[in-house]
């Protein structure tokens, strides 16, 4: 342990808990000398708490204790890894009410995002935990008599995980539980806006689940310090990261640059195409839920509504006066609220740029179209092109330009002008022709008669073109978290031409 860094007492889990520290190879440390993070509730600007912010060292300190444990843990039995896993579900379950409120504090995580994310990491949690049976080999035939072929998965050692602010205990969990199950050891550097949620919570999960000290290492931290050092090290055998799409170029160069793996899930300009034919209350439905989910603020939220003309005025209509109906506000303590707070200022101020250039490029607003704080109101933009800022830029907000088309091959060609591929859906009455439509749109993970905010924990998960590299969840996951290994026996003599 470094002689800056002191160590905290007990730990407990909830939003007032001491969570001034950092987690390295079993202990926490206070990191004592560093500057400090403010990790604040963005529905009030209150100061939660502070974090370290983690050096190179720190990141160093924590790679150099994951490589040692990894060792043991990998030889450690399938039963125990699982059960490791399966305790940190059972213990998110237990704790429900303390992650919920941390999830509204720190995320502005309205009551039905919460839902999703902390229901949704349990659910994965029983389902990660068998991974540790999963990633098996298989013996094959050779063209050699008498040799016997064994293929086998191995862990790729250490797995470094950066992770967002939007989806963080989710998001993070979904990595960090699948490695840890295959035998693999963790350095995870959550989000600054959200270090307790994305990285110190799973920690004390984790610790109190009985996982051996060192297999998860936790390193608040700045990503151009903490970050960069991560997905750099030499001993990062994967980085699974997920955010925008500049920063995975950033990561993806540093983790290939010493032949790790770069596990990228990024950016996405998810079109909901709407069919004249479509059952318009289900696909108001649909885009209502999809593009209004956690504020917008998920890389698989609809970014594009593209409309047929004979329907594009009712559509836009029932859309707006769905908008206006969304309570705002504060999370905490208000299960009524549906859509919360933006997660900075920064986030804010990009986002109604954005609006505003689309205005003055010949938009119409229909509902909202204003921010009061960090409030911003569910926003429906009519007469919008493709080109226009908030449909060809990734929002990430509250906000939904509606976008016309006159026919399917129209539809598809809006739909495909984007440098994104993660997520699409499409609505009709006809289910042939919708899915002719669907097979035509490049993108990962594709919805009909439904929207876009769709994840199962059997389910690939991941895009095309610049959403990124590979696949989260299931049989995907572990293709990525492991490595095959082939061995021959030669069990007969074998003859050789010399």
């Amino acid at each position: 342990m470094s002689d800056a860094a002191s160590t905290v007492e007990g730990s407990e889990i909830a939003l007032d808990a001491d969570w001034n520290a950092a987690y390295i190879d079993g202990e926490w440390r206070r990191l004592e000398g560093r500057e400090r993070i403010d990790v604040t509730n963005p529905s009030t600007g209150e100061v939660i708490t502070q974090v370290p912010a983690a050096s190179r060292d720190d990141v160093d300190e924590a790679f150099a204790a994951a490589k040692e444990a990894q060792v043991e843990w990998e030889d450690t039995s399938l039963e125990a890894r699982a059960s490791v896993v399966r305790n940190v579900a059972k213990l998110l379950e237990e704790y429900e009410d303390e992650v919920r409120e941390i999830l509204a504090a720190e995320g502005g995580s309205a009551k039905s995002k919460q839902d999703i994310e902390w229901g949704g990491s349990v659910s994965f949690g029983y389902d990660a935990a068998q991974y540790a049976y999963r990633a098996d080999g298989r013996h094959a035939q050779s063209q050699i008599p008498g040799k016997e072929n064994i293929v086998e998965r191995k862990p790729v050692g250490v797995v470094g995980v950066i992770s967002p602010w939007n989806v963080p205990l989710k998001l993070s969990f979904r990595a960090v539980a699948p490695a840890i199950a295959t035998g693999n050891s963790v350095v995870l550097k959550p989000a600054e806006d959200t270090s307790i949620s994305g990285g110190l919570l799973l920690a004390r999960l984790f610790e109190e689940a009985g996982l051996p000290d060192g297999v998860l290492n936790v390193v608040p931290g700045e990503g151009a310090t903490a970050g960069d050092q991560a997905a750099s090290h030499p001993d990062c055998d994967v980085m699974a990261f997920t955010g925008s799409t500049r920063a995975g170029r950033i990561v993806g160069k540093n983790v290939v640059d010493h032949f790790g793996f770069p596990a990228l899930e990024l950016g996405g300009n998810n079109p909901h195409v709407v069919l004249e034919d479509a059952d318009l209350d289900k696909a108001v439905d649909a885009g209502t839920f999809g593009s209004f989910w956690n504020q917008g603020q998920v890389c698989i939220s609809i970014n594009r509504h593209i409309v047929h003309e004979d329907v594009y005025d009712e559509y836009a209509e029932r859309l707006a006066e769905r908008a206006k109906e969304l309570k705002v506000g504060n999370p905490v303590g208000d299960d009524d609220v549906v859509v919360g707070p933006i997660i900075n200022e920064s986030q804010r101020d990009q986002m109604m740029e954005y609006v505003e250039e689309t205005v003055e490029a010949g938009g119409e607003v229909l509902a909202g179209g204003e921010a009061d704080g960090l409030f911003v109101e569910p926003t429906v933009i009519t007469n919008v092109t493709n080109d226009m800022a908030a449909a060809c830029n990734e929002h990430f907000g509250p906000i939904v330009p509606v976008i016309p088309f006159s026919d399917d091959e129209e539809a598809v060609e809006i739909a495909n002008d984007t440098e994104y591929g993660l997520a699409g859906s499409v609505h009709s009455g006809d289910l042939g022709r919708a899915r002719d439509v669907a097979d035509q749109i490049d993108v990962g993970m594709m919805h009909v008669n439904d929207q876009t905010v769709n994840v199962e924990p059997h389910m690939p998960f991941g895009g095309m073109k610049e959403s990124g590299i590979g696949r989260y969840n299931g049989e995907y996951i572990i293709d990525e978290f492991t490595e095959v290994k082939w061995t021959s026996v030669q069990r007969e003599d074998r003859g050789y031409p010399f």
